[in-house]
């Protein structure tokens, strides 16, 4: 099954995090603890599996060193 890395769902991208699960309950518990840190997600089933799509919003950008001159 060629699985696609990323998904556009209502115009917001989200990417794949690469592990199929043989249940729903097991693909709700991995999104749960995406969720837990901050992640968007969205289940997807396909032929008989279960695929997580996540998303994060950046709010914060954080620079390191010193601004180049």
């Amino acid at each position: 099954m060629a699985v696609p890395e990323a998904l556009w769902i209502e115009g917001d991208k989200y990417m794949w995090d690469g592990a199929e699960y043989a249940s729903r309950a097991e693909a709700e518990a991995k999104a749960g603890a995406y969720k837990t840190d901050g992640f968007e997600t969205q289940i997807v089933e396909e032929e008989d599996k279960f695929l997580v799509y996540t998303r994060r919003v950046v709010t914060e950008i954080v620079l390191e060193g010193e601004a180049p001159l």
